[in-house]
């Protein structure tokens, strides 16, 4: 019996290439809240917001194909009274699921709707320069806050124009104030 042994050999040969590097840019706006009563703090929250679609459009207008104009941008209150829902689709004209707090939804404060004053971004984040101050005047339910911006943005109270940018609730949940309370409230916007 003779043994044979046929010798072969084979090779293989694969090309793993680095999988292309992809950059995806999210919109993320974050408030803080906190509330004062006689000096001393009884609440705070930290909650994400929604970045409404007509907002995420007006970032994108201004950075990308922006000529002159001038940023200015407010921020308001979210009242409980007939509340059921924020939404993406939301606008300053058109936002059935939720009211802003003031003149005619509880509760109310003094003066208009703060101006926002932004610090320089740093790190991909933009930050307002300091809270801004709501002071009470009239007890009530505050679910969150929101911001608007744009053309025709108004410092008013319940004013419609301009562009909704972004609304958010408190992760709380409701949080009742009194007159005489002070409610001081900060954004930041991370991409």
């Amino acid at each position: 019996m003779n043994d044979k042994l046929n010798a072969q050999h084979s090779t293989g040969a694969g090309v793993i290439m680095r999988p292309t590097a992809v950059e995806v840019l999210a919109v993320c706006g974050r408030f803080h809240a906190e509330c004062y009563r006689k000096g001393e703090l009884l609440w705070e929250d930290d909650y994400d917001n929604t970045v409404v679609t007509v907002g995420k459009n007006l970032i994108l207008d201004q950075a990308f194909a922006g000529s002159a104009y001038t940023a200015t941008e407010y921020m308001g209150l979210v009242s409980s009274v007939s509340y059921s829902a924020i939404a993406a689709t939301d606008t300053m004209a058109s936002h059935p699921g939720w009211t802003e707090a003031g003149t005619t939804n509880a509760p109310t404060y003094s003066g208009n709707r703060p101006t926002c004053v932004w610090a320089a971004a740093s790190a991909g984040a933009k930050a307002l320069s300091a809270a801004l101050s709501f002071s009470i005047t009239g007890g009530g339910t505050i679910k969150g806050s929101f911001l608007v911006g744009g053309a025709g943005a108004s410092n008013a109270v319940m004013n419609t124009s301009g562009v909704l940018v972004s609304s958010g609730l408190f992760t709380g949940g409701d949080r009742a104030v009194l007159n005489g309370d002070t409610v001081n409230v900060s954004w930041s916007i991370s991409i």
